[in-house]
């Protein structure tokens, strides 16, 4: 079984950052990228960015390019989300997803195969 764990998740002041973690474990499987999606209350889950794991592609939503930064450290089967000049329209559920396989777009949630269980974004004004 796969298991993703995201961590950094808090309460965070407009303009200030956060660094979320997702730490993979389990059996062995396919990763061809991760990514990194948000649900905001009363809002449908939407992409926020992904890279892809062998050679470290990375794509962004438009609504957070040039703030958030997503890396990897294959060692350590982590990926993080450095988010800067946070917004409070950036609050949102945070969650962590593996595509396993390279067919497909990695915008759509419906592309990707195993999911985390989420961390708590919050930014006051």
């Amino acid at each position: 079984q796969v298991q993703l764990i995201e961590s950094g998740g808090g309460l965070v002041q407009a303009g200030g950052s956060l660094r979320l973690s997702c730490a993979a474990s389990g059996r062995t499987f396919s990763r061809y990228a991760m990514g990194w999606f948000r649900q905001a209350p009363g809002k449908e889950r939407e992409f926020v960015a992904a890279i892809t794991w062998t050679t470290g592609s990375t794509y962004y939503a438009d609504s957070v390019k040039g703030r958030f930064t997503i890396s990897r450290d294959n060692a350590k089967n982590t990926v993080y989300l450095q988010m800067n000049s946070l917004k409070p329209e950036d609050t949102a559920v945070y969650y962590c997803a593996v595509k396993a396989y390279a067919p497909g777009t990695l915008v759509y949630e419906r592309s990707y195969d195993y999911w985390g269980q989420g961390t708590q974004v919050t930014v006051s004004s």
